[in-house]
């Protein structure tokens, strides 16, 4: 197994372990990427209502943080700018599961592959 791939499974596993253990111990009012106890937004408060939203909003929120620390500067950077343009996607759905479910698979596709081309690189 390459070094690059090895780093990114660690990291993988380490970032998973957080909200991994903090779904299994808390309550449903908490999503990744914000608290729903404090969800004002349409977007923000179908997530926190719908288990599937929530899901994958944990799963964008892990994958986001996992190539925020192992991307180079201008990577990163991208990466930001990126999801700043997806979460004003995902406000433009308002409280639409079909809508958000949609954005999220989107987004969530486009994260995977950032990643597994990442972990294709060599030393």
């Amino acid at each position: 197994m390459s070094k690059p791939l090895v780093l990114v499974l660690a990291l993988a596993l380490g970032a998973l372990a957080g909200p991994v253990a903090g779904a299994i111990t808390a309550s449903p009012a908490r999503a990744a990427s914000f608290p729903c106890d404090r969800a004002e937004a349409p977007d923000e408060k179908a997530i926190c209502a719908h288990l599937p939203l929530n899901d994958r909003d944990v799963e964008m929120a892990t994958r986001f943080e996992i190539l925020k620390s192992v991307l180079p500067m201008g990577g990163q950077a991208k990466l930001r700018d990126d999801q700043e343009a997806w979460l004003t996607e995902r406000r433009a759905c308002g409280g639409d599961a079909g809508c958000l479910t949609a954005a999220y698979d989107a987004r969530l596709k486009v994260l995977r592959g950032v990643l597994a081309e990442f972990a294709k690189q060599g030393p």
